[in-house]
């Protein structure tokens, strides 16, 4: 029986999922044992025509992007986005807040028409998602169990309860009663709170639950020191393509 073939694929990132995956480590080899990886550019020069698993890293941000994700969603069976900017276009996204014009001229001044670009956009935007990896960097834990389940056949449990759930659970000390700030109980879990776990507060930077309270949300960092503004700067870090629609986020 033939192993499944696995890909990696980049596009506007720092890059660091990818770094991740290379510091599995001892997981690393049972990995080889299970999977043939024919397209990882940042440690091999292989390609492949088509792909059983295809996983995805950065947010897209170019046409060129746009072309490109297509046509490894064709030659894909499954999707996998990896870390906040393929998930949620990240702080890549940030950027559409301000005018396409002006960050091109601050970014390349008079080669600015050398670089066409489109609002950042998560992958999912553009194409059909199977399953995401949250977190910036992506989780490891969490990639191990969906590449795990996708390779048994199973469908990969997900998350969509708050951060706070697992502090709770590891019975961590809440950062907001030391007097940080934090988003742990607006933001997915299936990191481990790890944050928290280490003594520091949690910046969003999975994506929210599907039913944030965004108005709750902004009371809870206001009554933490934080001005509205503050907040919502806090709130868009990661995630500005989530909130731009909801109310009260201005």
């Amino acid at each position: 029986m033939s192993k499944p073939k696995v890909a990696f694929f980049d596009f506007a990132s720092c890059e660091g999922c990818q770094l991740n995956k290379l510091n599995l480590e001892n997981s690393l080899l049972s990995i080889l044992e299970l999977v043939d990886i024919v397209e990882f550019r940042e440690a091999m020069d292989d390609r492949a025509d088509e792909y059983d698993i295809a996983f995805v890293e950065g947010s897209i941000s170019t046409p060129t992007c746009v072309e490109r994700i297509h046509d490894i969603r064709r030659r894909s069976k499954i999707l996998v986005a990896l870390g906040a900017c393929a998930v949620q276009g990240g702080i890549n996204a940030l950027r559409n807040s301000q005018p396409a014009e002006w960050v091109k001229e601050v970014v390349y001044g008079d080669d600015k028409y050398l670089f066409p670009s489109i609002p950042v956009q998560p992958v999912s935007a553009v194409v059909k998602v199977d399953y995401e990896v949250r977190g910036c960097p992506m989780s490891t834990p969490e990639f191990l169990h969906i590449l795990k389940s996708l390779i048994l056949g199973r469908k990969p449990e997900i998350f969509d309860h708050a951060v706070c759930v697992e502090c709770k659970s590891s019975e961590n000390e809440c950062v907001l009663e030391t007097g940080m700030f934090c988003l742990g109980p607006v933001t997915r879990a299936g990191c481990g709170a790890v944050c928290p776990e280490n003594g520091q507060y949690c910046s969003g930077c999975r994506g929210y639950v599907s039913n944030i309270n965004t108005d709750g949300a902004l009371e809870m960092l206001a009554e933490n020191g934080l001005s509205r503004l503050e907040a919502v700067k806090r709130l868009r870090l990661f995630c500005s393509s989530e909130l731009v629609e909801l109310d009260g986020v201005k």
